[in-house]
């Protein structure tokens, strides 16, 4: 038996009426634009400020739903002669603080928004958690946003982020939320470019430069991460002409599986890492979890448990379709769940790993590679 925890995946057929319903929703939600950038600092707040001037010139009503200077004199003085709508005051222990007023904007309707830092967590007591789910929202009322985010906020990207800089960035955004993007923009900047203007103090007050350049600033970290912004780029583009253009796409009908155990770490990077390849392929990918009577629901612990929960949601986010298949053989299961969708390419954790080694000590293991061999289909060992 196979339960599928996202969403369905039965074909659409064209007279089903929620297949209908659901382009109707798509030609109402507004249109979404997203700057990325490599750092703090290259210019993607002033980039959306200057395109809400053009705008208002052209006679677009446009509003600032909500912007972050950062107190940068050169992105504070384009604010001059934008309607800016009015933040919400929250009040979070003892404190008022403030958050973009979500509900103002939705009455107020205008054209394009400008929503800054959609990776942000929103203040305990907000409508939404997160920010990405407040432009969703927006959009969803047919409302056109722009927005901006820096690379290291990116889900799938997140352990490239931390191997780089040795920073595990809490707060995120799922991959799924920039494929829903109808334009990405990366904005880019030299490493020296960068650095110039931290020495100028355009990025970080004088306080804190030195602490810059010693920790995140360093020319190596910067042109590692100039890389990931450069390629997302390219990968968010290369989607959509294969959804939009599919005849001048590369052809490449790629499905990908990542086959994880209850092992939460490696359970991790395995989906992430899939993640990645899928989008670079710009095809559909899936989680398995194969559940063996070991690990039946009364024999397996509630930590690992709630592992297996979070990392289903992890690939959901992501965009995978999950599911969890209960049998007595792992290898077997694979085999089945690969033929059934029609995967390409299996991607699994490297040797050491509990579920390639229950793999290794079955009779079937030959079996498995022969039949993977025979349906064509490539195993990838991930690092």
């Amino acid at each position: 038996m196979i339960t599928v925890q996202s969403p369905e995946n039965m074909p659409e057929a064209p007279d089903d009426p929620q297949h209908f319903l659901d382009l109707i929703r798509q030609s109402r939600r507004g249109k979404f634009k997203i700057y990325i950038g490599m750092s703090a600092g290259v210019g993607k707040t002033y980039r959306m400020l200057q395109e809400a001037h053009t705008l208002l010139r052209n006679g677009v009503d446009v509003k600032i739903g909500y912007i972050e200077t950062h107190n940068r004199k050169e992105t504070h003085d384009l604010l001059e002669g934008l309607p800016v709508i009015p933040r919400s005051h929250i009040f979070y222990r003892g404190k008022e603080l403030e958050e973009m007023d979500v509900q103002a904007i939705l009455n107020l309707r205008p054209e394009v928004v400008i929503v800054d830092e959609l990776a942000h967590t929103n203040i305990e007591g907000s409508k939404n958690e997160k920010r990405w789910q407040d432009v969703l929202e927006i959009l969803n009322a047919g409302i056109n946003v722009v927005s901006a985010v820096n690379i290291q906020h990116i889900e799938s990207l997140n352990e490239a982020v931390k191997e780089i800089t040795g920073v595990d960035v809490a707060e995120r955004v799922p991959d799924s939320v920039l494929q829903m993007a109808d334009e990405v923009v990366n904005i880019d900047l030299t490493a020296d470019e960068l650095i110039t203007r931290l020495r100028e103090g355009k990025i970080y007050t004088r306080d804190k430069i030195q602490t810059a350049l010693t920790n995140f600033f360093q020319s190596e970290k910067i042109l590692q991460l100039r890389e990931l912004a450069l390629k997302e780029v390219a990968s968010q583009v290369e989607g959509k002409i294969e959804r939009e253009l599919p005849g001048l796409g590369n052809g490449r009908a790629e499905r990908f599986l990542a086959c994880i155990s209850s092992n939460h770490t490696i359970a991790k990077m395995v989906i992430r890492k899939t993640a990645r390849l899928a989008a670079y392929y710009n095809s559909r990918w899936y989680v398995l979890y194969v559940q063996t009577p070991k690990e039946s629901g009364d024999r397996i612990g509630l930590a690992a448990q709630r592992h297996l929960i979070n990392n289903f949601k992890l690939a959901t986010e992501l965009g995978g379709e999950v599911i969890k298949l209960e049998h007595a053989n792992i290898a077997k299961g694979i085999i089945e769940v690969a033929e059934q969708k029609k995967v390409t390419t299996i991607c699994i954790g490297k040797p050491h790993l509990s579920i390639w080694n229950v793999i290794l000590s079955t009779a079937v293991f030959n079996q498995l590679l022969t039949k993977l061999a025979a349906a064509d289909i490539d195993v990838v060992i991930l690092s």
